[in-house]
């Protein structure tokens, strides 16, 4: 199981794209509205929680300061994702910056910010995954899907082709 948290409501448009990743390759997942700053114990009691139910990964969407995934970190030795969020002056970048620089042996994994961002924490968990028995299905979902879509970018090269010699 994937449990994702949020910083706030407005999040949610972002990462949504990650749970239709993780929907695509039938992975469980819970979603959480947490902060890290307005509502600490109850992020801990979320990751308590879900790692006595089995939770596998972690994933913390936050934007401008973006301490989520490294709280989420503090608590947990299950691997973190973390998904900087834009807003802000800096427009991502800050919270880019607060995700990536962990200090040494409390490490996050730290996609792009944005929707770029949701959509990889999603595919890096199906490949987490796919390194436990239980989920060995999830590396043989993901060569074919990726097969799918190189094929795909054959086809739409063909077709560029044909429309630039119908010029």
């Amino acid at each position: 199981m994937v449990v994702i948290i949020m910083g706030s409501m407005s999040d949610w448009n972002v990462m949504k794209e990650c749970t239709k990743v993780l929907k695509q390759f039938d992975i469980s997942f819970e979603v959480y509205v947490s902060s890290a700053h307005r509502t600490p114990l109850r992020t801990k009691e979320i990751v308590l929680d879900a790692e006595q139910r089995g939770a596998d990964i972690f994933i913390g969407a936050a934007g401008m300061a973006a301490h989520l995934a490294g709280g989420i970190a503090a608590i947990t030795c299950k691997p973190v994702i973390a998904v900087p969020l834009a807003g802000g002056l800096l427009d991502g970048l800050d919270s880019l910056l607060s995700s990536v620089q962990m200090p040494k042996e409390i490490p996050v994994a730290t996609m792009a910010v944005g929707k770029a961002g949701a959509i990889n924490a999603g595919y890096l968990s199906v490949q987490i995954l796919a390194l436990q028995p239980k989920y060995a299905n999830l590396a043989l979902k993901l060569a074919q899907e990726r097969e799918s879509k190189a094929k795909q970018l054959e086809q739409d090269t063909q077709t560029i082709q044909t429309e630039l010699q119908s010029q």
